[in-house]
């Protein structure tokens, strides 16, 4: 396996100057984008109210439970005695 180079070189400076400093950064390559950009989107996202909570559905036995009670046990009928859809808008005609 070939030995994995690390992202960031240690160097001592014995005497150096700050730009030869820079100097190596710039070499090595930049990480990431600049901290001036930090949060841009975050900012720029509009603020949304919370929701009030709603009531959480039935998992499980009891979701079979309700729809068993929904389907077969409370059946509501249209026009015609035929039986009307969960989508339907003909009870309120």
């Amino acid at each position: 396996k070939p030995k994995a180079t690390p992202r960031f070189k240690l160097i001592t400076f014995s005497s150096a100057s700050i730009s030869s400093l820079i100097l190596i950064l710039e070499i090595m390559g930049k990480v990431h984008g600049s901290l001036a950009r930090a949060g841009k989107v975050k900012g720029q996202t509009p603020k949304v109210e919370k929701q009030e909570d709603k009531k959480k559905q039935p998992r499980g036995r009891a979701k079979k439970r309700m729809q068993y009670n929904r389907r077969y046990v409370n059946v509501v009928t249209g026009m015609g005695g035929k039986k009307v859809g969960p989508n339907s808008n003909a009870d309120k005609m």
